[in-house]
This record gives C-alpha cells, structure tokens and sequence, in this order.
C-alpha cells in the first residue's frame, strides 16, 4: 500500500476498519434506514459512466449496486481485511467488470484526469485531512467528472449528535460531524460545483451529494 503523507496518518482509523471488517455489515444494520435512497441516488448518477473509481468501498454494499450500470468499476479501500470482504462479494455477484485493489485516497495511482466518476460514499467524515481527500480526489477526475459523495451527517439532528458522541465512546474514528450545509460547502470549496444534493433522514442523515470537477 501507498504511504499516507505525514499529516494525514491515520493508523487508529485503520486498526478500527481491520478489526470490524467482518462485522461490519451486521453492525450498521441500525443506520441502514437512509441506505435504499442513497443507492438509488448513487446508482442514477454512476449510470452510463465509463471508468469509475470507489475510494472506502468497505464490503462491498454501494459497489454491487452501481457495478451494473458502469464500464469499468476499480473499488478500492485502505484496510486488507475489507478489501478481503469486498472480493468476496464481488465474487458472489459475479460482477466481471469490478477489480477491487487496497488503496489510499491520498495516493491514487491513476493519471490526471483519468476518471469519469469517483465514488466516495460515507467516508469524509473519516478521513483525517479533508481537504487533501478531495484535492486527491479531483485530480484524478476529468474535467466535468463527476463525485458522488454520499456522507453521514453527524450534526445534521439533535439525535445524530448525541448518537454520535456515543459511538466516539466505542473508538469510532471519526473525524468530524458534518451537517448538510457544511458538507455541501467543503466540496465547493476544493474546487466542485455541486449539481445534485439532498438530506435522506434516519439516526444518521446521509447528505447525498454530487458534484461535477469545476
């Protein structure tokens, strides 16, 4: 795996993710009310794209649902043991044009301006510079590429708020809790225009947004 650089290490986020992975799916059954409409979401706008990328795809959960509707779907996460969970469903899929690969956003290993779409789906509020994630993540994209960015929105209710300083209790590595607003306003502000965005409700409200390389 590509080293993170320095000021975004983050090897307490990564332990979390290898220890979890294989009751991850199991134990966000409780945040699943927002899933089915985030799919859709994230499926309509991957529709049609030729090459994607998927930075923190986990298990697998929003790749099986867009890999139908793209060319080439390359599905990377950070963490071996997902990356493992990930093959796995993938392989039961039968999904023949998915290559899953460990990765760090960080450092990406495509070209500039390679990519028709990134997919980066419930993790900038886990990643510890963000501002470095999207500049990652930008770079690889076309001009007029898109981002998909469906996020948790740890701020966004008085019952996300206080779920979520529970779940910091357990050693959840969050980095910090966005609302809609705030969420929309960091991805203009590395350089996307936003041409889709809308709050599903649940314990956690996702703020689904899409966004084009501006």
């Amino acid at each position: 795996m590509l080293a993170m650089p320095a000021a975004a290490t983050d090897d307490r986020g990564r332990s979390y993710w290898e220890r979890h992975a294989k009751r991850y799916d199991r134990s966000t059954r409780f945040l699943s009310r927002p899933v089915p409409r985030m799919l859709e979401l994230a499926v309509d706008a991957a529709r049609g794209k030729a090459r994607v990328l998927e930075v923190a795809a986990g298990t697998g959960l929003v790749t099986t649902a867009i890999a139908p509707v793209v060319g080439e779907l390359i599905a990377t996460d950070y963490a071996a043991e997902m990356v493992k969970q990930l093959e796995v469903r993938v392989r039961e899929a039968g999904l023949a044009n998915v290559r899953c690969e460990q990765a760090d956003l960080y450092r990406l290993r495509f070209e500039d301006a390679s990519l028709d779409a990134v997919v980066a789906a419930n993790v900038l509020h886990l990643v510890p510079d963000l501002d470095g994630a999207l500049a990652s993540l930008r770079r690889v994209l076309a001009p007029g590429g898109l981002l998909v960015a469906p996020t948790y929105l740890h701020k966004e209710t008085f019952v996300a708020a206080v779920l979520s300083r529970l779940f910091g209790l357990t050693g959840f590595p969050g980095q910090r809790r966005f609302t809609s607003a705030t969420l929309r306003a960091a991805i203009e502000a590395a350089g996307f225009h936003v041409v889709q965005a809308e709050t599903v409700p649940g314990p956690f409200p996702i703020g689904y947004v899409a966004a084009t390389r501006a």
